[in-house]
Protein backbone atom coordinates (compact mmCIF):
# COMPACT_ATOMS: atom_id res chain seq x y z
CA UNK A 1 0.00 0.00 0.00
CA UNK A 2 1.02 3.30 -0.95
CA UNK A 3 2.35 5.86 2.17
CA UNK A 4 1.06 8.61 0.59
CA UNK A 5 -2.43 9.72 -0.21
CA UNK A 6 -3.71 8.33 -3.71
CA UNK A 7 -6.49 9.25 -5.33
CA UNK A 8 -8.54 8.72 -8.93
CA UNK A 9 -6.68 10.42 -12.00
CA UNK A 10 -10.39 12.15 -12.52
CA UNK A 11 -10.16 13.56 -9.08
CA UNK A 12 -6.79 14.46 -8.93
CA UNK A 13 -7.04 16.78 -12.61
CA UNK A 14 -10.33 18.38 -10.81
CA UNK A 15 -8.07 19.43 -8.00
CA UNK A 16 -6.72 22.27 -9.34
CA UNK A 17 -10.42 24.33 -10.12
CA UNK A 18 -11.97 22.97 -6.81
CA UNK A 19 -12.52 25.23 -4.23
CA UNK A 20 -11.23 23.24 -1.41
CA UNK A 21 -13.17 22.24 1.84
CA UNK A 22 -11.98 22.67 5.83
CA UNK A 23 -12.81 19.81 7.27
CA UNK A 24 -9.34 18.82 8.54
CA UNK A 25 -10.40 22.20 10.93
CA UNK A 26 -13.04 20.18 12.14
CA UNK A 27 -11.27 17.22 12.88
CA UNK A 28 -8.27 18.62 14.39
CA UNK A 29 -10.98 20.91 16.61
CA UNK A 30 -12.84 17.31 17.55
CA UNK A 31 -9.22 15.84 18.01
CA UNK A 32 -8.62 18.64 20.94
CA UNK A 33 -12.08 17.71 22.69
CA UNK A 34 -10.91 13.66 22.94
CA UNK A 35 -7.52 14.87 23.56
CA UNK A 36 -9.29 17.35 26.55
CA UNK A 37 -11.15 14.45 27.84
CA UNK A 38 -7.45 12.32 27.99
CA UNK A 39 -5.44 14.35 29.71
CA UNK A 40 -8.80 15.09 32.35
CA UNK A 41 -8.83 11.59 33.26
CA UNK A 42 -4.76 11.49 33.78
CA UNK A 43 -5.88 14.16 36.17
CA UNK A 44 -9.00 12.85 38.42
CA UNK A 45 -6.80 11.83 41.24
CA UNK A 46 -4.49 14.49 41.15
CA UNK A 47 -7.76 16.93 41.88
CA UNK A 48 -9.77 14.34 43.78
CA UNK A 49 -6.42 13.07 45.86
CA UNK A 50 -6.60 15.40 48.83
CA UNK A 51 -10.18 14.43 49.64
CA UNK A 52 -9.33 10.95 48.71
CA UNK A 53 -6.33 10.65 50.41
CA UNK A 54 -7.03 11.64 54.17
CA UNK A 55 -10.59 8.92 53.27
CA UNK A 56 -8.02 6.04 52.84
CA UNK A 57 -5.19 7.36 55.11
CA UNK A 58 -2.60 7.52 52.29
CA UNK A 59 0.73 9.29 52.86
CA UNK A 60 2.88 11.58 50.82
CA UNK A 61 4.94 8.36 49.35
CA UNK A 62 1.80 6.62 48.50
CA UNK A 63 0.42 9.46 46.83
CA UNK A 64 3.49 9.76 44.88
CA UNK A 65 3.30 6.02 43.69
CA UNK A 66 -0.38 5.87 43.03
CA UNK A 67 0.08 9.16 40.78
CA UNK A 68 3.18 7.34 39.20
CA UNK A 69 1.29 3.95 38.41
CA UNK A 70 -0.03 5.77 34.82
CA UNK A 71 3.68 6.53 33.62
CA UNK A 72 4.56 3.09 34.22
CA UNK A 73 2.21 1.58 31.58
CA UNK A 74 1.81 4.65 29.27
CA UNK A 75 5.73 4.46 28.49
CA UNK A 76 5.90 0.82 28.67
CA UNK A 77 3.06 0.75 25.85
CA UNK A 78 4.49 3.54 23.93
CA UNK A 79 5.71 0.78 21.53
CA UNK A 80 3.48 -1.61 21.09
CA UNK A 81 0.69 1.16 20.89
CA UNK A 82 2.74 2.92 18.14
CA UNK A 83 3.08 -0.51 16.57
CA UNK A 84 -0.68 -1.06 16.71
CA UNK A 85 -1.63 2.16 14.88
CA UNK A 86 0.87 1.28 11.89
CA UNK A 87 -0.37 -2.48 11.83
CA UNK A 88 -4.32 -2.21 12.29
CA UNK A 89 -5.02 1.89 11.58
CA UNK A 90 -5.88 4.86 14.07
CA UNK A 91 -9.83 4.49 13.80
CA UNK A 92 -9.88 0.64 15.42
CA UNK A 93 -6.93 1.45 17.59
CA UNK A 94 -7.85 4.55 19.14
CA UNK A 95 -11.73 3.69 19.94
CA UNK A 96 -10.85 0.89 21.47
CA UNK A 97 -8.35 3.09 23.85
CA UNK A 98 -10.94 5.62 24.55
CA UNK A 99 -13.43 2.95 25.86
CA UNK A 100 -10.92 0.84 27.55
CA UNK A 101 -9.70 3.69 29.28
CA UNK A 102 -12.49 5.45 30.05
CA UNK A 103 -13.90 2.27 32.05
CA UNK A 104 -10.92 1.54 34.15
CA UNK A 105 -11.34 5.53 35.33
CA UNK A 106 -14.83 4.73 36.43
CA UNK A 107 -13.81 1.34 38.43
CA UNK A 108 -11.61 3.95 40.30
CA UNK A 109 -14.18 5.30 42.25
CA UNK A 110 -14.75 1.89 43.88
CA UNK A 111 -11.63 1.61 45.58
CA UNK A 112 -12.28 0.92 49.25
CA UNK A 113 -15.93 -0.21 49.04
CA UNK A 114 -14.93 -3.75 48.32
CA UNK A 115 -13.60 -5.70 51.56
CA UNK A 116 -10.38 -7.47 50.97
CA UNK A 117 -8.54 -5.50 48.54
CA UNK A 118 -5.56 -3.42 49.46
CA UNK A 119 -6.36 0.47 48.58
CA UNK A 120 -2.92 0.95 47.59
CA UNK A 121 -2.71 -1.69 45.24
CA UNK A 122 -6.07 -1.65 43.73
CA UNK A 123 -5.32 1.96 42.65
CA UNK A 124 -2.41 1.31 41.41
CA UNK A 125 -3.53 -1.04 39.39
CA UNK A 126 -6.71 0.67 37.88
CA UNK A 127 -3.99 3.63 36.91
CA UNK A 128 -1.58 1.48 35.43
CA UNK A 129 -4.48 0.12 33.20
CA UNK A 130 -5.33 3.71 32.66
CA UNK A 131 -2.19 4.43 31.30
CA UNK A 132 -1.68 1.09 29.23
CA UNK A 133 -5.06 1.97 27.24
CA UNK A 134 -4.09 5.69 26.53
CA UNK A 135 -1.09 4.93 24.91
CA UNK A 136 -2.16 4.92 21.57
CA UNK A 137 -3.08 8.19 22.05
CA UNK A 138 -0.91 10.75 21.33
CA UNK A 139 1.03 8.68 18.72
CA UNK A 140 -2.57 8.56 17.18
CA UNK A 141 -3.10 11.56 17.21
CA UNK A 142 0.51 12.49 15.53
CA UNK A 143 -0.82 9.99 12.83
CA UNK A 144 -4.19 12.15 12.08
CA UNK A 145 -2.61 15.30 11.69
CA UNK A 146 0.39 13.97 9.32
CA UNK A 147 -2.04 12.56 7.34
CA UNK A 148 -4.97 15.62 7.81
CA UNK A 149 -2.56 18.08 7.39
CA UNK A 150 -0.04 19.72 5.28
CA UNK A 151 3.57 20.02 6.58
CA UNK A 152 2.91 24.00 7.37
CA UNK A 153 0.42 23.17 9.25
CA UNK A 154 1.03 20.73 11.26
CA UNK A 155 2.94 22.96 13.57
CA UNK A 156 -0.40 24.11 14.46
CA UNK A 157 -2.64 21.45 14.30
CA UNK A 158 -0.04 19.57 16.73
CA UNK A 159 -0.04 22.39 19.32
CA UNK A 160 -4.44 22.71 19.04
CA UNK A 161 -4.37 19.14 20.27
CA UNK A 162 -1.32 19.05 22.90
CA UNK A 163 -2.95 22.48 24.46
CA UNK A 164 -5.75 20.28 25.26
CA UNK A 165 -3.50 18.83 28.39
CA UNK A 166 -3.98 23.20 29.27
CA UNK A 167 -7.48 23.43 28.66
CA UNK A 168 -8.46 20.13 30.87
CA UNK A 169 -8.28 21.73 33.68
CA UNK A 170 -9.38 24.81 32.73
CA UNK A 171 -12.27 22.72 31.34
CA UNK A 172 -12.34 19.97 34.07
CA UNK A 173 -10.88 21.10 37.27
CA UNK A 174 -13.25 23.67 38.39
CA UNK A 175 -16.06 20.95 37.23
CA UNK A 176 -14.07 18.24 39.48
CA UNK A 177 -13.71 20.28 42.40
CA UNK A 178 -17.09 20.87 42.39
CA UNK A 179 -17.71 16.94 41.85
CA UNK A 180 -16.27 16.04 45.42
CA UNK A 181 -17.12 18.98 47.85
CA UNK A 182 -20.86 18.16 46.79
CA UNK A 183 -20.87 14.40 46.11
CA UNK A 184 -17.62 13.10 47.30
CA UNK A 185 -14.06 12.01 45.58
CA UNK A 186 -15.53 8.88 43.96
CA UNK A 187 -18.08 10.68 42.21
CA UNK A 188 -15.10 12.36 39.61
CA UNK A 189 -14.52 8.85 38.19
CA UNK A 190 -17.78 7.83 37.47
CA UNK A 191 -18.92 11.02 35.65
CA UNK A 192 -15.14 10.98 34.18
CA UNK A 193 -15.66 7.21 33.03
CA UNK A 194 -19.41 7.73 31.74
CA UNK A 195 -18.22 11.09 29.90
CA UNK A 196 -14.97 8.95 28.11
CA UNK A 197 -17.74 6.04 26.99
CA UNK A 198 -19.71 9.01 24.67
CA UNK A 199 -16.30 9.90 23.36
CA UNK A 200 -15.63 6.83 22.07
CA UNK A 201 -18.62 6.59 20.43
CA UNK A 202 -18.22 10.27 18.66
CA UNK A 203 -14.54 9.56 17.56
CA UNK A 204 -16.30 6.20 16.11
CA UNK A 205 -18.69 8.07 14.21
CA UNK A 206 -16.87 11.01 12.88
CA UNK A 207 -13.10 10.21 12.12
CA UNK A 208 -11.83 8.50 9.41
CA UNK A 209 -9.00 8.86 6.43
CA UNK A 210 -9.52 12.06 4.39
CA UNK A 211 -9.86 10.12 1.59
CA UNK A 212 -12.71 8.25 2.48
CA UNK A 213 -14.22 10.93 4.29
CA UNK A 214 -17.83 11.80 2.45
CA UNK A 215 -16.89 15.98 3.49
CA UNK A 216 -13.59 16.08 2.09
CA UNK A 217 -13.39 16.92 -1.79
CA UNK A 218 -10.68 17.21 -4.37
CA UNK A 219 -9.45 20.50 -3.71
CA UNK A 220 -8.77 19.85 -0.13
CA UNK A 221 -7.18 16.06 -0.51
CA UNK A 222 -4.83 17.82 -3.03
CA UNK A 223 -3.60 20.53 -0.42
CA UNK A 224 -3.12 17.13 1.66
CA UNK A 225 -0.85 15.17 -0.63
CA UNK A 226 0.97 18.01 -1.82
CA UNK A 227 1.42 18.81 1.35
CA UNK A 228 3.09 15.36 2.13
CA UNK A 229 0.52 13.66 3.71
CA UNK A 230 0.33 9.89 4.98
CA UNK A 231 -1.75 7.90 4.96
CA UNK A 232 -4.24 7.33 8.12
CA UNK A 233 -4.96 3.75 6.91
CA UNK A 234 -3.19 0.26 8.46
CA UNK A 235 -0.51 -1.30 6.42
CA UNK A 236 -1.27 -4.00 4.20
CA UNK A 237 -0.79 -7.36 5.74
CA UNK A 238 2.77 -8.76 4.67
CA UNK A 239 3.73 -4.75 3.54
CA UNK A 240 7.82 -4.82 3.62
CA UNK A 241 7.44 -1.66 5.70
CA UNK A 242 6.37 -3.81 8.61
CA UNK A 243 7.65 -3.43 12.83
CA UNK A 244 11.37 -4.80 12.59
CA UNK A 245 13.78 -4.26 15.44
CA UNK A 246 16.27 -3.00 13.11
CA UNK A 247 14.23 -0.13 12.65
CA UNK A 248 13.31 0.36 15.95
CA UNK A 249 17.30 0.65 16.97
CA UNK A 250 17.51 3.42 14.11
CA UNK A 251 14.82 5.15 15.97
CA UNK A 252 16.71 4.58 19.29
CA UNK A 253 20.29 5.20 18.22
CA UNK A 254 19.79 8.40 15.48
CA UNK A 255 21.15 11.72 17.64
CA UNK A 256 18.84 13.86 16.40
CA UNK A 257 15.93 11.59 17.68
CA UNK A 258 17.56 11.16 21.35
CA UNK A 259 18.31 15.17 21.33
CA UNK A 260 14.36 15.20 20.66
CA UNK A 261 13.37 12.52 23.15
CA UNK A 262 16.06 14.58 26.11
CA UNK A 263 13.90 17.35 25.45
CA UNK A 264 10.48 15.88 25.53
CA UNK A 265 11.01 14.06 28.74
CA UNK A 266 12.23 17.38 30.47
CA UNK A 267 9.13 19.19 29.20
CA UNK A 268 7.03 16.95 30.60
CA UNK A 269 8.41 17.33 34.14
CA UNK A 270 6.89 20.07 34.33
CA UNK A 271 3.40 18.90 32.42
CA UNK A 272 3.54 15.85 35.32
CA UNK A 273 3.88 17.97 37.76
CA UNK A 274 1.35 19.84 36.84
CA UNK A 275 -1.27 17.25 36.21
CA UNK A 276 -0.70 15.23 39.35
CA UNK A 277 0.70 17.22 42.62
CA UNK A 278 -0.18 20.92 41.61
CA UNK A 279 -3.75 21.04 42.85
CA UNK A 280 -2.53 19.16 45.97
CA UNK A 281 0.25 21.36 46.66
CA UNK A 282 -2.22 24.39 46.58
CA UNK A 283 -3.85 22.58 48.88
CA UNK A 284 -0.91 21.02 51.26
CA UNK A 285 1.04 23.70 50.93
CA UNK A 286 -0.78 27.10 49.95
CA UNK A 287 -3.81 26.55 52.02
CA UNK A 288 -6.61 26.39 49.65
CA UNK A 289 -9.35 24.29 50.11
CA UNK A 290 -10.70 21.93 47.29
CA UNK A 291 -13.01 24.69 45.48
CA UNK A 292 -10.10 27.13 45.67
CA UNK A 293 -7.34 24.77 44.40
CA UNK A 294 -9.76 23.85 41.19
CA UNK A 295 -10.08 26.98 40.13
CA UNK A 296 -6.39 28.40 41.07
CA UNK A 297 -5.08 25.60 39.05
CA UNK A 298 -7.50 26.33 36.10
CA UNK A 299 -5.56 30.28 35.44
CA UNK A 300 -2.12 28.52 34.73
CA UNK A 301 -4.04 26.09 33.01
CA UNK A 302 -5.76 28.63 30.55
CA UNK A 303 -2.13 30.22 30.01
CA UNK A 304 -0.16 26.77 29.46
CA UNK A 305 -3.55 26.66 26.48
CA UNK A 306 -2.97 29.76 24.92
CA UNK A 307 1.36 29.49 25.10
CA UNK A 308 0.24 26.26 23.32
CA UNK A 309 -1.57 27.61 20.25
CA UNK A 310 0.99 30.74 20.25
CA UNK A 311 3.76 28.60 20.12
CA UNK A 312 2.15 26.58 17.02
CA UNK A 313 0.70 29.88 15.29
CA UNK A 314 4.21 30.98 15.79
CA UNK A 315 6.78 28.47 14.39
CA UNK A 316 4.69 27.60 11.39
CA UNK A 317 4.95 31.43 10.92
CA UNK A 318 8.43 31.41 10.88
CA UNK A 319 8.64 27.60 8.87
CA UNK A 320 6.19 30.04 6.06
CA UNK A 321 8.88 32.57 6.22
CA UNK A 322 11.70 31.11 5.91
CA UNK A 323 11.12 27.45 4.80
CA UNK A 324 13.75 26.85 7.57
CA UNK A 325 12.56 23.53 10.02
CA UNK A 326 14.87 24.11 12.45
CA UNK A 327 14.89 27.61 12.89
CA UNK A 328 10.99 27.69 13.23
CA UNK A 329 10.74 24.73 15.65
CA UNK A 330 13.66 25.70 17.64
CA UNK A 331 13.11 29.43 18.47
CA UNK A 332 9.01 29.16 20.03
CA UNK A 333 11.28 25.85 21.88
CA UNK A 334 14.11 28.51 23.77
CA UNK A 335 11.64 31.28 24.18
CA UNK A 336 8.93 29.05 26.04
CA UNK A 337 11.02 27.29 28.64
CA UNK A 338 13.64 30.77 29.41
CA UNK A 339 9.65 31.87 30.35
CA UNK A 340 8.91 28.68 32.11
CA UNK A 341 12.08 28.80 34.47
CA UNK A 342 9.40 31.32 36.28
CA UNK A 343 8.63 28.46 38.11
CA UNK A 344 11.56 27.94 40.15
CA UNK A 345 10.66 32.05 42.00
CA UNK A 346 7.96 30.02 43.21
CA UNK A 347 9.72 28.69 45.92
CA UNK A 348 10.84 32.10 47.02
CA UNK A 349 7.67 34.01 47.39
CA UNK A 350 4.19 33.83 49.72
CA UNK A 351 1.22 35.83 48.11
CA UNK A 352 -0.70 33.67 46.37
CA UNK A 353 -1.56 36.11 43.87
CA UNK A 354 1.93 36.07 42.86
CA UNK A 355 2.74 32.02 43.30
CA UNK A 356 -0.02 31.80 40.40
CA UNK A 357 0.96 34.76 38.63
CA UNK A 358 4.35 32.99 38.38
CA UNK A 359 2.76 29.86 37.90
CA UNK A 360 0.87 31.37 34.40
CA UNK A 361 3.93 32.34 32.71
CA UNK A 362 5.74 28.94 33.59
CA UNK A 363 2.99 27.53 31.48
CA UNK A 364 2.77 30.19 29.08
CA UNK A 365 6.33 29.55 28.57
CA UNK A 366 6.00 25.44 28.72
CA UNK A 367 3.14 25.84 26.11
CA UNK A 368 4.74 27.87 23.65
CA UNK A 369 7.47 25.74 23.76
CA UNK A 370 5.13 22.28 23.22
CA UNK A 371 6.19 21.44 19.69
CA UNK A 372 7.36 18.25 20.17
CA UNK A 373 4.59 16.19 18.28
CA UNK A 374 4.94 18.78 15.22
CA UNK A 375 8.87 17.96 15.36
CA UNK A 376 8.15 14.49 15.39
CA UNK A 377 5.54 15.12 12.26
CA UNK A 378 8.31 16.62 10.65
CA UNK A 379 11.48 14.01 11.08
CA UNK A 380 9.34 10.66 11.64
CA UNK A 381 10.00 8.59 8.86
CA UNK A 382 6.96 8.09 6.43
CA UNK A 383 6.51 4.37 6.87
CA UNK A 384 6.80 4.34 10.76
CA UNK A 385 4.95 7.28 12.05
CA UNK A 386 2.98 5.56 14.96
CA UNK A 387 6.07 3.99 15.68
CA UNK A 388 8.02 6.81 16.00
CA UNK A 389 5.39 8.58 18.15
CA UNK A 390 5.38 5.67 20.12
CA UNK A 391 9.36 5.84 20.70
CA UNK A 392 8.80 9.86 21.18
CA UNK A 393 6.29 9.42 23.64
CA UNK A 394 7.47 6.60 25.49
CA UNK A 395 10.81 8.77 26.44
CA UNK A 396 8.75 11.59 26.78
CA UNK A 397 6.49 10.11 29.68
CA UNK A 398 9.26 8.18 31.50
CA UNK A 399 9.08 11.58 33.36
CA UNK A 400 4.95 10.46 34.24
CA UNK A 401 7.34 7.89 36.06
CA UNK A 402 9.93 9.77 37.69
CA UNK A 403 8.18 13.04 38.93
CA UNK A 404 5.30 12.17 40.58
CA UNK A 405 8.02 9.35 42.79
CA UNK A 406 10.61 12.07 42.84
CA UNK A 407 8.40 15.03 44.46
CA UNK A 408 6.81 12.70 46.75
CA UNK A 409 9.93 11.56 48.86
CA UNK A 410 11.29 15.73 48.23
CA UNK A 411 7.66 16.64 50.17
CA UNK A 412 8.08 13.75 52.29
CA UNK A 413 11.94 14.44 53.17
CA UNK A 414 11.47 18.22 53.53
CA UNK A 415 8.04 18.91 54.52
CA UNK A 416 7.98 21.35 51.92
CA UNK A 417 7.00 22.00 48.11
CA UNK A 418 10.07 24.28 47.59
CA UNK A 419 12.91 21.59 46.38
CA UNK A 420 10.05 20.00 44.12
CA UNK A 421 9.78 23.38 42.04
CA UNK A 422 13.58 23.71 42.06
CA UNK A 423 13.65 20.52 40.43
CA UNK A 424 11.04 21.11 38.10
CA UNK A 425 12.55 24.27 37.25
CA UNK A 426 15.90 22.92 36.36
CA UNK A 427 14.73 20.52 33.46
CA UNK A 428 13.75 23.84 31.26
CA UNK A 429 17.81 24.16 30.97
CA UNK A 430 17.72 20.94 30.32
CA UNK A 431 15.61 21.04 27.63
CA UNK A 432 17.55 23.84 25.73
CA UNK A 433 21.01 21.89 26.10
CA UNK A 434 18.86 19.07 24.18
CA UNK A 435 17.46 20.79 21.42
CA UNK A 436 20.92 23.31 20.99
CA UNK A 437 23.76 20.86 21.29
CA UNK A 438 22.30 17.30 20.78
CA UNK A 439 19.67 17.64 18.05
CA UNK A 440 21.50 19.56 15.44
CA UNK A 441 19.63 19.55 12.08
CA UNK A 442 15.85 18.88 12.52
CA UNK A 443 14.66 16.96 9.12
CA UNK A 444 13.16 13.91 7.85
CA UNK A 445 14.62 10.66 8.53
CA UNK A 446 14.93 8.02 5.74
CA UNK A 447 14.77 4.08 6.52
CA UNK A 448 15.93 2.03 4.18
Amino acid sequence: MSQDITRDPSVAANAATTKPTHVRYWLIAFLFIITTINYADRSTFSIAGASASEALGLSPVDMGFILSAFGWAYVAAQIPGGALLDRFGVKRVYVGAIALWSIFTAFQGFVGLIGGLSIIGSLFVLRFLVGLAEAPSFPGNARIVAAWFPASERGTASAIFNSAQYFALVAFAPLMSWLVHDFGWRSVFYVMGALGLVAAFAFAKFVQSPEKHPMVNAGELAIMKDGGAVTMEAKAKGDKAGFSFARLKVLLTNRMLLGIYLAQYCINVLTYFFVTWFPIYLVKERGLNIMQAGFAAAAPALCGFIGGLVGGFLSDYLLKKSGNVSASRKTPIFIGMTLALSIIACAYVDQEWLIITLMAVAFFGKGVASLGWAVVSDVAPREYIGLAGGVFNMFGNTAGIVTPIVIGYIVAATGSFDGALIYVGLHCLVTMVAFGLITGKIERLKMS
